[in-house]
Formats: structure tokens, sequence, C-alpha cells
């Protein structure tokens, strides 16, 4: 019986140094690039919907490892779901470039629908080898139109500080992926704007 008690206490003592040893969760957000003043209320803005591929679709910060395997860095987790920080980003990076606080994010009410939609499709997000890769499908519309004003595959790239990136490198790239996104987003705009567009 002792020797029972003894047993099932080291076993104990060994969980709970097993537990007290176990790695913590970094968290990490992406941030908007974007630093300009947002003082107008035109244009208006509806950001979204965000569409992301499933397999990234986790708290879990995921890239790809050659011959079709991910590799998921169980410890290294986004601070809020993917697709939400795409979308707060998107939205803060165009409101920057396009002097708008008039930001709404998908849904948005029917009768108050913003001047310009934004939608993306993302295709791909990875950081491998020694660049960042953003693929993503995206479309600017007018709310009531037919036809989009832009749609388009943009396919970017940001270099990351060489092959010991950590996974905050890789949040950092991103961010500024989606900066030089923002900019093809926003050119689209403008240029809606100057054309005599709402």
């Amino acid at each position: 019986m002792t020797r029972i008690r003894l047993f099932s206490g080291l076993a104990a003592i060994l969980l709970l140094a097993a537990c007290g040893s176990s790695p913590q969760h970094n968290f990490y957000l992406l941030s908007a690039e974007s630093r300009g003043g947002a003082s107008g209320q035109s244009p208006s803005l509806g950001i979204g919907p965000i569409e992301i591929p499933e397999y990234l679709n986790r708290n879990s910060l995921v890239y790809s490892r050659g011959n079709n395997q991910l590799h998921i860095a169980n410890f290294e987790r986004w601070a809020e779901p993917l697709e939400d920080g795409i979308q707060r980003v998107l939205g803060l990076n165009l409101a920057a470039q396009l002097g708008t606080q008039n930001i709404r994010p998908h849904p948005w009410q029917r009768t108050d629908a913003p001047a310009y939609a934004v939608q993306l499709w993302v295709l791909s997000l990875d950081a491998t080898g020694q660049e960042a890769e953003l693929v993503v499908e995206w479309r600017v519309s007018q709310p009531g139109e037919a036809a989009p004003l832009e749609r388009r595959i943009s396919r970017l790239s940001q270099p990351l500080p060489g092959p010991e990136w950590q996974a905050a490198d890789a949040a950092s790239a991103y961010s500024k992926l989606l900066q030089a996104l923002s900019e093809e987003i926003a050119a689209v705009i403008r240029a809606a704007e100057g054309a005599g567009g709402s």
C-alpha cells in the first residue's frame, strides 16, 4: 500500500512538473501600417466579407513546409480570428490612405450602404524560406451597381529577416503585405472618385 501511495505521489509530482514547464503561448496581431490622419466622411467604405482558406481558419499560425505539407505552430497564435484581423487592418489602412473616417465592416444596413464595398478572397498567406507571400482575389464595387469597378488577383511578397525568422517577423511581414494591398485598392477608389464616382 505504501509503495502504491509513493508511486502515485511521484506520478503527481512529475505531472505537475511537466505542466509547469509547458511552453507558453505567444499571441500576435496584424497591424495597420498607414499612419496618416483620417478626418473626412467621404468616401464611405464597406470592408468585407473577408474569406480565407479553411486551413488558415484556426488560432495557430500555419506555414507550408513543401511537399504539400503544413506546419501548425501550436504555441504561436493569432490574438483574434485571422479574417477579423485582415478586415480591421484593411479598414484602418484604407481610412488613412483615403482620408475618411466613414468605414463600415460587413455586414452593413441595406438602407445605409457605403459608396464603395471592398471584398477579399485570400487564396494564400504564407511565410516560407526568406519571404512572406499573399495571394488574394479582391473586388471593389459600388452597392447597387451590377458590375464591379475592379476585380483582380494580386500576388504580393515581402522579404523576411533571414532564414531564422520568428512568428513575430511573419506577422509583421503579413501586415506590410496588407499595406501594399490597401494601396492597390485605394488607387482604384481614388480613380473612381476622380472620374465622378460616388
